[in-house]
């Protein structure tokens, strides 16, 4: 039996999990008022996540061989991105929103780093790819992560100021 399609349907269902768990708080965080930043890089983050676990499944032989120690780190990497989740609860969405009257979470990954799922995710779109030796697809889609990242950290950092200015 090969690992790749059971290794990519689990991630694959994580992250609608995850997009259906984002959506809730949207819609209670729009209730309380808060505003989406930046909506525009949005798809395209949809496009890459999609595109590198179809690259992963159209790309990589199925029976490929797994490495043990970077399938170890990406679940490591899969227990810091819940723990990342559940210290923001009903804050974090996949969309950057902005809520003036929130206090910046300062509790999990958020004591050590501003950004802790991003990443998280950089690793993940590096890691997975090479569990199955697949260096040509991490690197690829590294450096568009990158490049999108680096937009919605402005984004965000944007959105954060007003608030990192009252505390």
């Amino acid at each position: 039996m090969s690992l790749l399609p059971l290794i990519v349907g689990l991630v694959a269902a994580m992250r609608l999990g995850e997009l259906a768990y984002s959506a809730r708080n949207a819609r209670a965080l729009k209730a309380r008022g808060a505003v989406e930043l930046g909506a525009s890089h949005y798809p395209l983050i949809v496009a890459l996540h999609a595109a590198w676990l179809v690259a992963l499944v159209a790309f990589v032989p199925w029976n490929a061989a797994v490495q043990w120690l970077w399938l170890g780190l990406f679940l490591a990497l899969q227990i810091m991105r819940v723990w990342t989740i559940a210290s923001l609860g009903r804050l974090w969405t996949a969309r950057v929103y902005s809520l003036p009257d929130a206090p910046l979470v300062q509790r999990g990954p958020y004591r050590f780093v501003a950004h802790p799922n991003y990443l998280i995710v950089a690793g993940e779109i590096a890691v997975l790819p090479l569990v199955f030796g697949a260096w040509r697809i991490a690197l690829i889609f590294s450096i568009l992560n990158a490049a999108l990242l680096a937009w919605r950290i402005r984004i965000e950092e944007r959105g954060l100021a007003p608030r990192r200015a009252l505390g």
